[in-house]
This record gives structure tokens, C-alpha cells and sequence, in this order.
């Protein structure tokens, strides 16, 4: 696998996960990479484009497998995955798994707070001054007020 230069994030991360892959003496040559197809709402575009990745590596007898599908691009879902099996190696190499997955609660609370806020519609405009909305002004049952002596 070579390394996402063309992932759609700031090269401050980019530079950053370079860093991180260095640090930890991962070589991007042992890891196995697949293009999948996402699922989820978009119909035959959907269908037809492979913009999910899966990453696989191996290290003696255990193997990180990563599976990233969320992005609708497939650029930035080779970054994320990335990005993921990182976290993971360096988990597992310090001992911090925990850590990890504590992590990853976070990450799909954000998310899912994300998602769910952007299907909250907003409130509705107030109508504008002097309307015919409601009740008529200074008739508290919203019939028109007629003078005493014509009521019949």
C-alpha cells in the first residue's frame, strides 16, 4: 500500500500520520489493501462504485483488519482507514487497547450526534408583524368585535 498524499484532509494530518507510521517502524508495504463496495442510501451509484477500503496487516500470528466504508470518497476512506489500523498497531504494540476503545466510544458519540443534528429541522420563522394570524386583537373568543348596541 502506498501512503493517501491524495486524501482530501489538511497536510498538517497528513504530516502527522507520517510521523505517527515512522514512529512506530510500521512498513506500509506489508499491508494488504481492498477496495469494497459501501452500502447505505444512493441506489445504483452505490452499487456500482467500490469506495470502501479494507486494510489487513500481519504481524507474526495476529493480523488488524480495518474496514472503512463511511466517507463517500474513496481517497479519504483509504486515510481513515489508515488512520485506524495506526491507532490499532499503536494500541497493541504499548499495551493501551483499553484506550483505544474508549476512543472509539468517543468517536461514534460524535458521529451519531452529528448525524442526528443534522436531521433536527430548524424552528419555524416567526410570521411577520400585523399577519391575520390568531385570534383578532382585543376579542379574546377570535370573532370580530361588534358594538354593543348592534348584537342582536
Amino acid at each position: 500500500m502506498r501512503f493517501p498524499d491524495d486524501a482530501p484532509v489538511r497536510p498538517e494530518k497528513r504530516e502527522e500520520l507520517r510521523r505517527r507510521i515512522a514512529a512506530l517502524g510500521l512498513d506500509l508495504g506489508a499491508v494488504e489493501e481492498q477496495a469494497i463496495r459501501s452500502g447505505g442510501p444512493g441506489g445504483q451509484k452505490v452499487n456500482k462504485t467500490s469506495s470502501g477500503v479494507l486494510l489487513r496487516l500481519r504481524r507474526g500470528d495476529r493480523q488488524l483488519v480495518v474496514k472503512w466504508t463511511t466517507e463517500r470518497h474513496w481517497s479519504l476512506n483509504r486515510y481513515l482507514a489508515l488512520r485506524r489500523l495506526v491507532d490499532e498497531f499503536e494500541a497493541l504494540s504499548t499495551g493501551h487497547a483499553r484506550e483505544l476503545g474508549e476512543a472509539e466510544r468517543s468517536r461514534r458519540r460524535k458521529d451519531r450526534a452529528r448525524r442526528r443534528g443534522s436531521r433536527q429541522r430548524a424552528p419555524k420563522p416567526a410570521p411577520p408583524v400585523g399577519s391575520a394570524v390568531g385570534p383578532a386583537s382585543g376579542s379574546p373568543g377570535g370573532s370580530p368585535s361588534v358594538p354593543e348596541g348592534e348584537r342582536g
